[in-house]
This record gives structure tokens, C-alpha cells and sequence, in this order.
């Protein structure tokens, strides 16, 4: 599984690189809004696709030479773009063809290891995404000093060869699992939403139908059927608000006359932040548990949007970099202790039988939630201002967590009547 490191490296990089592209060319928060909207629905809708094909094919090897023919190709054409508009097609089939490596690594570890090893390979595995993203970013930083971000997509197509290469030596496994499977293991779970970037956690072991919503229809009519309709509502609300956040963050630094190789060295502050918060946050979630980490994982999450909207862009020189680099920390610092908190709570709340259909629901709608912030963070600025962003962004936030309240009450009071 050593094609994650350089993989990740150049999907770290893409993520990155892309808008600070866009912006290059010309564009704005406007076309970056859009171009990362419709990356994450294509990463929804290849989530399903590779799904489907590795479970009836367990064609783990062509999956992943594929994918990363394709990424190769995504990359090598970027540096040739002069205008924004093949960027809006790039951008989609880079998103489509991203997300398989995920699915592929989930099936190799569950399929060459056994269920008591799960959790120590997926720890590896996030590792090595991490020192990946790592890797990205501090290439970045340095070759922004030199170069513009055209020439760094070469960067990504060498790191996919790397990956394209290093895949091809996987041989067959004559014992297959089905994807599904993932969904009955906590060490699974906690894997998908591990993941800073929100196209790793599009996962859908079964397509959900309209009847699989009846929790959530059943709030929105007035009426709690189970207390998960709240949990699936307040994910929504969380990706909504934070990809208004994460969505504006590039062009806002732009903005401000930011180099993209200052943009890349934050961005490799805030990786170096959250692989430190990755081994903190699951000791504080066991000590004082999932619910309350998450109600704590709230406050530094609102904090860095408002430090952004209120805070950042009054200073100049070190003290714009220094909220700058608060903001982004404290994010991260949130992201991980909700995600990871969330991932239990997900575990322990789904009823039994139902793991692979709610884990789809859920994924729905931190898909929906994605979607909608990257636009919504385009058209709040372009109408307003920055700061109208990262208000909205707060106040979303905010709802996120009256709903997990919500979650919280009914939960203990099923509690207490059992």
C-alpha cells in the first residue's frame, strides 16, 4: 500500500494548486466556488461508481492503474490550460477518478489482514495519507518561490507515475470481502472521516432510497422516529459550514496579496497541526467521551471562522500570518475531534442491520452539505464580502450544533427509558 504516500502527494497537491491556478488565470472566488463544487459532486458520484465495480469485479489492481492513468493525464493537462474553462472539465474527472484509491485501500486491508489488525493497518494507512499531504505541501512552498503553480503540476504527474508504478506490482488475492463490511468495523469508520480532504468521506457500502430518509422526513414533519435523524441533520449543517469556510479560504488569501508560496506554507502548518491532533483526539474522546468531544470540537471550529472573517484581513505582515495560522489550526484542531468523535457515535447509533444503508445516508448528506457550501461560499462573497462568508459559515455552524443537542437529548432520554 506504499502508493498512498505519492498519490497523496499529488492530490494534496491538486487540491492546492488548482484554485491558486484559477486565480492565476484570472478567475475568482466565484470560479473556484464552482470549480469545487462540481470536484466533490463527481468525487460523490465516482464514490458510488468504483463502489459498485470493485464489488462485483474485486478488480483492485486495474481499479487503481485506471485511476491513476486518468490523474496523470488531469495533471500533464493542466500544465498545458491557458484559459479557466477546461479547468471546470479537469477538475471533475480528477475529482471522479480520486476517489477509488480510497475504496481500493479500504479492500486491502480488510482483505490481507485479519478484523483485530484493522485498526493498526488503517492507522498506517492514515499515516502514510498524511505524510503524503506533508510532502505536498512543503513542495509547494518551496517550488511556489521559483515557479508558478503551472509548472507544479509536473510535480503531481511525477508523484502519480510513482503511484501508477508502485500499484502495478499488487498481485491477486484469491480471498474477497465485501465492501459493506466496512461498515460493521469502528476501526473502518473512524478511517473514512480520519480524512481532512471530504471526498474520502463519500462512502456508500448500498445505495440509500428515499424510505432509508424516514428518520430525517419524520423530523422535518414535526415527529422524532430515532434520534440519528438528528445526527445525519447535524452533518449536514457541519460539511455545509465548513466548506464555505475552507472553499473562500485561498481566494481570501489571495485577496490579501498572499504568494501562493505563502499560501502553501500554511496550508503545511495546518497538515502538521492535524497529524499532531490525530494521535491527541481519540485519548480525549475516550476520556471524556464521544458526545461531549463533540460538542467541544464545535468551539474551536467557529472560533477560527470568525478569527478569519473578524480578525485576519485588519493586520498586516506576521500578525495577518499569525491569525492566519490560528485560524487554519484551529480548524483542523475541530475537524478532528468531530470526525473522529462522529465516527463512534455513527457506529453506536446506527441500528443493527442498517450500517451499510445509514453509513450511505450519512455520506448523502455530507455530500449535499459539501456541494451546497462551496457554492454557497461563492455567491455570499461575490453578492457581499468575505467577511459575510465566514459569518455565515459561523452561523451554520451554530445550527449544526443545536441540532446535535437535539441528538444528545433523545439519545439520553432512549437511554432512560431502557
Amino acid at each position: 500500500m506504499w502508493f498512498i504516500l505519492p498519490i497523496n502527494i499529488a492530490a494534496e497537491g491538486l487540491h492546492t494548486a488548482i484554485p491558486l491556478f484559477v486565480i492565476h488565470l484570472g478567475g475568482g472566488i466565484s470560479e473556484v466556488s464552482i470549480m469545487i463544487a462540481i470536484h466533490y459532486g463527481a468525487a460523490a458520484l465516482g464514490s458510488i461508481v468504483w463502489g459498485k465495480v470493485l464489488d462485483r469485479y474485486h478488480a483492485k489492481k486495474a481499479v487503481l492503474l485506471s485511476s491513476f492513468s486518468v490523474i496523470l493525464l488531469c495533471c500533464v493537462w493542466l500544465y498545458f490550460v491557458n484559459d479557466i474553462e477546461p479547468i471546470f472539465a479537469i477538475s471533475p474527472i480528477a475529482g471522479f477518478f480520486l476517489t477509488a484509491r480510497g475504496q481500493v485501500t479500504q479492500m486491502l486491508v480488510m482483505e490481507t489482514s485479519k478484523n483485530n489488525e484493522w485498526g493498526r493497518l488503517f492507522a498506517r494507512t492514515s499515516i502514510l495519507s498524511t505524510f503524503g499531504s506533508l510532502g505536498a505541501m512543503l513542495i509547494g512552498a518551496v517550488w511556489s518561490l521559483y515557479f508558478d503553480s503551472r509548472q507544479y503540476f509536473m510535480i503531481c504527474a511525477l508523484s502519480t507515475g510513482i503511484a501508477l508504478a508502485i500499484s502495478s506490482q499488487i498481485t491477486k488475492s484469491n480471498f474477497h470481502i465485501e465492501r459493506h463490511t466496512i461498515a460493521h468495523s469502528v476501526y473502518g469508520i473512524q478511517h473514512i472521516f480520519s480524512h481532512f480532504r471530504m471526498h474520502h468521506h463519500f462512502v456508500f457500502p448500498k445505495i440509500p432510497n428515499i424510505h432509508d430518509y424516514k428518520h430525517i422526513i419524520s423530523i422535518l414533519k414535526g415527529k422524532v422516529s430515532h434520534e440519528i435523524g438528528f445526527l445525519f441533520l447535524a452533518n449536514l449543517l457541519f460539511y455545509f459550514g465548513s466548506n464555505i469556510y475552507f472553499t473562500a479560504l485561498t481566494p481570501f488569501f489571495k485577496s490579501l496579496h498572499l504568494s501562493d508560496s505563502t499560501v502553501f506554507t500554511l496550508y503545511l502548518i495546518q497538515t502538521c497541526m492535524m497529524a499532531a491532533i490525530f494521535f491527541v483526539a481519540p485519548k480525549l474522546i475516550s476520556r471524556v467521551g464521544e458526545e461531549k468531544s463533540t460538542m467541544v470540537a464545535y468551539i474551536p471550529r467557529i472560533l477560527g471562522v470568525l478569527i478569519a472573517g473578524f480578525l485576519i484581513s485588519l493586520f498586516s505582515g506576521y500578525a495577518l500570518l499569525a491569525f492566519a495560522m490560528l485560524s487554519m489550526c484551529l480548524m483542523v484542531v475541530g475537524f478532528s475531534i468531530f470526525t473522529t468523535a462522529n465516527s463512534v457515535l455513527l457506529f453506536k447509533t446506527i441500528p443493527k442491520g442498517f450500517e451499510g444503508t445509514y453509513l450511505g445516508v450519512n455520506s448523502s448528506m455530507v455530500g449535499m452539505g459539501v456541494f451546497a457550501g462551496a457554492l454557497t461560499a461563492g455567491v455570499i462573497t461575490v453578492h457581499w464580502n468575505y467577511m459575510a462568508t465566514f459569518v455565515a459559515s459561523s452561523v451554520i455552524l451554530v445550527g449544526s450544533i443545536v441540532l446535535f443537542r437535539f441528538y444528545s437529548h433523545h439519545r439520553l432520554s432512549e437511554k432512560a427509558m431502557s
